[in-house]
């Protein structure tokens, strides 16, 4: 529609839509400030809310002073894996350089050295009982670390019965909380929503109709963003009945949008042909049968884009005519000739001199 309008009429149409856009949007985040400042609405509920206080208490101190404990044994099995480590490697390397001197030692058959190999004896004996010792240490604390993992798969399954033992509680609660909420914005909604219809009914034709429709996005906004995401479920069943109505609602005006937009075709149809033609608006009209269709009932133009009819062969009405100045076949709607530049009332008293002077 808006291409068929003048230049200042198309600008004036954009900024009319760029009036009720920001119209909305400042309705939008007043809208959303209100909300967000009602009470009660963000409050979020947890389960341990409906725990008793003591028992909540001493199961987070428990949970942290396991937690506290694993990391700190953790931490020193770390250190005990790296000693344990090191030890195991002082033992394989000296054993590798005890079994070399050994072998030198059998070769050379050398009596005085028989101090020496007890005293690398003893060394390869102490080197080894360290590295089992830091062996027995890792095992003692990966046994520790294993105890404290067995508590706190306790803690955490007696943690679950404590939720359990709350969870309907909890629902009732939130339930209750999200009944709330709706409640509140559909008092808020409802309104707007109200407002919005009675707008859409009486004021489109209003001077005033940008900053109504602006108030109609806003409307629409609140409903589909600030109320139906907050529809209790029910399983599903309420939104499911609330999309059923919505398109039942819908389908009904269309319905009868349709029936009055027929019974108006058909009064239009049973007034005379000129009749009808001032009834029609210029802009109308042209904006129809630029898509090759019947300015009048909107029908299909016979003969085709190419050789169009010069009346409509459904409604009679007159779609094309030439004119009395030049004789150029022409719209009829035109308002002056395309070649000459005669207006339509020039022509029509061109059409009415000859039968007046025949008179």
């Amino acid at each position: 529609m808006i291409k068929s309008l003048r230049v200042p009429e198309r600008l004036f149409a954009i900024a009319m839509w760029v009036v009720s856009i920001a119209f909305a949007g400042f309705l939008i985040g007043l809208g959303g400030k209100i909300i967000g400042d009602l009470p009660g609405v963000d409050r979020s509920l947890t389960r341990e809310q409906f725990m008793a206080p003591a028992t909540v208490r001493a199961a987070a101190s428990t949970r942290d002073s396991l937690r506290a404990l694993q990391e700190e044994r953790a931490a020193a099995r770390e250190r005990a894996g790296q000693l344990a480590t090191m030890s195991a490697n002082n033992y394989v390397a000296a054993r590798a350089s005890f079994d070399a001197w050994i072998a030198t030692r059998t070769a050379t058959t050398d009596p005085q050295q028989d101090p020496e190999v007890l005293r690398r004896t003893r060394q390869l004996d102490t080197l080894g009982a360290a590295a089992r010792a830091s062996t027995r240490e890792v095992e003692r604390i990966d046994a520790t670390l294993l105890e404290i993992q067995q508590k706190q798969e306790s803690e955490t399954a007696a943690e679950q019965a404590r939720l359990e033992s709350v969870e309907s509680e909890y629902q009732r609660a939130l339930f209750s909380q999200e009944m709330r909420v709706f409640g509140l914005r559909l008092l808020l909604t409802l309104p707007l929503l109200l407002i919005a219809g009675w707008l859409i009914a009486r004021k489109r034709k209003s001077d005033y109709w940008p900053l109504a429709r602006g108030f109609v996005l806003f409307a629409a906004f609140a409903f589909f963003v600030e109320l139906v995401p907050y529809l209790p479920s029910y399983g599903g069943y309420v939104r499911y009945a609330v999309g059923i109505l919505l398109t039942a609602v819908v389908a009904r005006y269309a319905v009868r949008a349709m029936r009055k937009y027929l019974a108006e075709r058909r009064a239009e149809e049973q007034q005379t042909e000129p009749e009808r033609r001032r009834a029609l608006g210029y802009e109308t009209a042209l904006k129809r049968m630029a898509t090759h269709v019947c300015a009048g009932c909107e029908r299909r133009i016979a003969g085709g884009a190419a050789s169009p009819s010069n009346f409509c062969v459904f409604c009679g009405l007159k779609l094309y005519d030439n004119c009395g100045n030049c004789g150029t076949r022409k719209n009829a709607f035109f308002q002056y000739c395309p070649t000459c530049g005669v207006t339509t009332e020039a022509n029509e008293v061109t059409d009415a001199s000859p039968a007046t002077a025949e008179q």
